[in-house]
């Protein structure tokens, strides 16, 4: 057995969002699956994303949101599940006033790179498509 605690894993600042890659793609000897930690705070949205080949899972751990995917949107509050089937455009969203945590599952696994690396690039780039127009 294998166990990595969430009090070692950096956060990773992204719009706003604080994933922490709990496992990427390929440790602790996993084949088939990526786990991050996503935090969002009150008030911020991720935009729509997603993912060619991978089944997703949400699992809500804490406070409340939302979320989008292919034109639906749903409540979600602790315990909710949520299945993103691949290539399917999905995005959540705090609207709540406490910070919402979800624990996010990947089949086949995703590495951070390919989840975070455009928008951190961008981001250090100064260009961001990703960021809403005001």
């Amino acid at each position: 057995m294998l166990v990595r605690r969430l009090s070692d894993v950096a956060a990773i600042e992204v719009h706003g969002l604080r994933p922490h890659v709990l496992m990427d793609a390929g440790e602790l000897g996993s084949r088939n699956l990526s786990v991050n930690w996503l935090e969002v705070p009150a008030g911020v949205s991720e935009e729509l994303r997603s993912h060619e080949e991978a089944e997703q899972v949400y699992v809500v751990v804490s406070g409340s949101g939302t979320m989008s995917a292919t034109g639906d949107t749903q409540r979600l509050a602790v315990g909710d599940l949520v299945l993103i089937p691949p290539a399917t455009d999905h995005a959540v969203e705090n609207d709540g006033a406490q910070p919402l945590a979800l624990v996010s599952v990947q089949s086949p696994a995703v590495s951070a790179d390919e989840l975070f690396s455009r928008r951190l690039a961008a981001q250090a780039s100064g260009y961001d498509e990703y960021e809403d127009d005001e």
